[in-house]
């Protein structure tokens, strides 16, 4: 098993990604902590967690640090999607997905640090996508996270690799997830009067695998990120999105 005996911190634990990400870590031998807001069930160790609250996140890890000498995989899952221009998205919905996407990620990873020293070979993976390098319409202030996270994650990877911690991101494509089907329901981007079914049909058609992705295969990559193979990937951006993103056009959906 690649990650037998290691100790793996989830945000966004119970999530679509999340869940795949947790079950994988423990079918590989992890002890894992899905870390979010709601017990959906699904975890054998779930822990509620909120990524904006300062003073819970420092208890957390503290608690954590008495139970366990170290942690060994941190994955920084937890994310939301507002789906919106800039003309129609207000300051609390700016503030609130910053706060959640990139805030959080950067208050997880501060105070995971002191346990992540203790590894032997620490990983932490977060969540970018695709749309930090281009751009779906009406998703400005989602875009503008994951652009953030890009930064955040080769400044990481920079400050913490000489400690033997290694940081990567994630970036997928279209995933098919809670987030995705409310990307099809929506009034913005992804609505605009199609039925599910066509829209569906029309994102499959745009990608070169004729596909998008599942939870599984997000969490394939994860794994081997978290794993000792990877100890030489650190700093990247690894985009998984079957091919969309290497087109020079792409349909407007």
């Amino acid at each position: 098993m690649m990650l037998a005996g290691k100790i793996a911190f989830v945000t966004g634990g119970t999530g679509g990604i999340g869940t795949a990400i947790c079950e994988r870590f423990e079918a590989e031998g992890a002890t894992v902590i899905a870390a979010d807001l709601a017990d959906k069930g699904g975890a054998e160790r779930f822990h509620h967690f909120d990524v904006t609250d300062e003073a819970g996140i420092i208890a957390t890890f503290d608690q954590l640090a008495n139970e366990h000498e170290r942690l060994d995989i941190l994955v920084n899952a937890a994310g939301i999607e507002i789906e919106e221009t800039i003309e129609n998205t207000t300051l609390e919905q700016w503030n609130r997905i910053f706060a959640i996407n990139v805030t959080g990620m950067f208050l997880t990873s501060k105070y995971a640090l002191p346990l992540l020293r203790k590894s032997s070979g620490a990983s932490v993976i977060n969540f970018g996508s695709y749309d930090g390098y281009i751009a779906d319409p009406g998703l400005a202030a989602y875009c503008a996270t994951k652009g953030a996270v890009h930064a955040l994650t080769r400044a990481m990877a920079c400050d913490h690799g000489p400690e033997g911690i290694r940081v990567n991101a994630i970036c997928p494509g279209y995933v098919d997830t809670p987030m995705l089907q409310s990307f099809f329901e929506g009034e913005g981007s992804g609505g605009d009067g199609g039925t599910i079914e066509t829209l569906q049909q029309a994102v499959r058609d745009v990608h070169p695998m004729r596909t998008y992705g599942t939870p599984q295969d997000i969490a394939n990559l994860v794994n081997w990120l978290a794993s000792d193979e990877a100890r030489y990937a650190a700093g990247q951006l690894w985009v998984i999105d079957g091919g969309l993103s290497a087109q020079v056009q792409q349909m407007k959906l």
